[in-house]
């Protein structure tokens, strides 16, 4: 029997190998080629090109090809928002439901867009509703955050899940449409039924500060729980106002907190959403909420609210109020945040602190008590000429090179004089004995040295370790060019030209005067 030339062996001496090889490569090639998907209408539907696309339709090319990330043609027609184009692939069979890698279906795809158009038409050809990504996340969750309400309301109306919670952290649908400003979203949401007290998952998290980040300190870090949303909220994080209000007419609670403490009122505060606040107030939220260690009052000023300050003074809360708990800071962070070093603080104080003159006024008419102190015994003339407050940060505690900027004097005067009106102990000192005057001489605060010398502070004052105020000025954030060779009993040299800082030559000439040595 003759053997075909093309499938013999190798023959003993070798004859018959390359024919049989030749033979194995064609083969080989052939399936290759007939495993490779057709990709032409996939490129077509990219391309936007409708001609080519009718044609290859026609011609019955492969309308469920996916390419290497599991995209189809109709994956492409959505992601361009083409209604055409999915139609004619729809009609010609193309599979509403094909997930790519990600999981994501066209409908995925609709919605990130934000077409309600393109998600009717998919929903129309059957098109799953609750249809979900890798990691869960659903749909409506992706109409939600991109917050098409007409899209939201069709996918509601054909069935999706709207109590569903992605698993990572179980968050709804309803908290993406609050946290991402989508009022109308909000409102379909819960029309159909979505949970308004659901609550995300909570988990602790370890808090590394500035002076914790070094080995072998670790036993200073902290832990804080974080998580633990509702709707509510997330929206008064994002300062959804009108979401906010629907949810608390859908029976939210105006009182409502996360784990750590915060109340949904210091939350919106101290986010800078005066308008969400207002809502909670009118809703009945506690005003003195201290959970999380300061009141929204606190919050307000941090933020330099005056106009909150004064709708929470007339809802009652308190003006004399202490911050008991400091905020959970993040390393290098430029937050807003209440350090813990201001635990004690009252809100005056810190307005004082913060140099916000119309706030403290504010404070005073709705009963601010202006003579009480910090623990260390600062009062807030003192705070606001700077006492407690370094030269390389701003009022706030953020660092220049956070990108920090200290206040210029400009700000610093009104606040001092705003202090001195409420209360005029200009000689009042701390603990430690340092006065307004010292902190006022230390920054170089000109304008703040001459108000205090001419309305009676000591300048001869010493603090505990002997410091008058023209020695704090000798050891100013410049320093001096030389120290005097003499000085006088109090403290005070005879010279006042040994700063190569003018202003600080300046402040030395006003010290002198007022001491008499000049």
């Amino acid at each position: 029997m003759k053997r075909n030339a093309s499938l013999s062996l190798p023959s003993r001496d070798g004859k018959g190998a390359v024919p049989s090889l030749i033979a194995l490569f064609v083969i080989s090639a052939a399936a290759a080629l007939a495993a490779t998907p057709d990709l032409r209408l996939i490129q077509a539907v990219k391309n936007q090109d409708s001609a080519a696309v009718h044609s290859l339709l026609d011609h019955h090319a492969d309308v469920n090809a996916q390419q290497g990330d599991g995209a189809t043609a109709l994956h492409w027609a959505t992601y361009r928002d083409d209604l055409a184009t999915a139609d004619a692939l729809i009609r010609a069979g193309a599979r509403v439901d094909t997930p790519n890698d990600l999981g994501a279906t066209p409908l995925h795809l609709a919605c990130k867009n934000r077409s309600a158009a393109m998600v009717a038409r998919l929903l129309a050809a059957k098109a799953n509703p609750n249809a979900k990504l890798l990691d869960g996340e659903t749909v409506l969750m992706t109409c939600a955050r991109t917050g098409n309400a007409a899209a939201v309301k069709a996918l509601l109306v054909h069935g999706a899940d709207a109590k569903a919670k992605e698993p990572g952290h179980d968050q709804t649908a309803l908290m993406w449409a609050a946290a991402n400003n989508h009022a109308d979203a909000t409102a379909m949401l819960i029309e159909f039924g979505a949970e308004v007290r659901a609550r995300s998952r909570s988990y602790p998290m370890t808090v590394v500060g500035e002076q914790t980040q070094r080995a072998g300190r670790e036993e200073l870090n902290y832990t804080v729980e974080r998580g633990g949303s509702t709707p509510l909220l997330f929206a008064a994080r994002s300062g959804d106002a009108k979401s906010a209000s629907l949810l608390l007419a859908a029976g939210a609670d105006p009182n409502d907190g996360l784990p750590d403490g915060t109340s949904a009122l210091v939350l919106a505060a101290h986010s800078g959403h005066r308008d969400v606040a207002l809502v909670l107030l009118d809703k009945g939220a506690n005003p003195n909420d201290m959970g999380i260690g300061y009141s929204a009052l606190h919050a307000a000023i941090l933020r330099s609210d005056p106009e909150l300050v004064k709708a929470l003074l007339a809802h009652g809360a308190d003006p004399n109020i202490r911050m008991t708990k400091g905020t959970p800071v993040r390393r290098n962070s430029t937050d807003y945040f209440l350090l813990s070093p201001l635990v004690g603080i009252t809100p005056y104080l810190l307005a004082a602190k913060f140099l916000e003159p119309e706030i403290m006024q504010a404070l005073l008419a709705g009963g601010a008590d202006p003579k009480l102190t910090m623990p260390d015994g600062a009062n807030a003339l003192m705070l606001a000429a700077g006492v407690g407050s370094p030269n390389n940060a701003d009022r706030r505690g953020v660092n220049v090179i956070d990108f920090g900027k200290p206040e210029p004097e400009s700000k610093v005067l009104p606040a001092v004089e705003a202090a001195f009106r409420a209360n005029n102990d200009v000689t009042a000192a701390d603990k430690s004995g340092t006065t307004a005057l010292h902190a006022a001489v230390t920054h170089r605060y000109e304008t703040v040295v001459q108000f205090l010398l001419e309305h009676g502070a000591d300048v001869n004052a010493k603090n505990k370790a002997g410091i008058t105020p023209y020695l704090a000025l000798l050891g100013g954030p410049k320093g001096a060019v030389e120290k005097p060779a003499a000085t006088t009993s109090t403290g005070v040299a005879p010279a006042a030209d040994a700063f190569e800082d003018p202003a600080a030559d300046r402040i030395a000439a006003l010290l002198l005067k007022a001491s008499g040595t000049q």
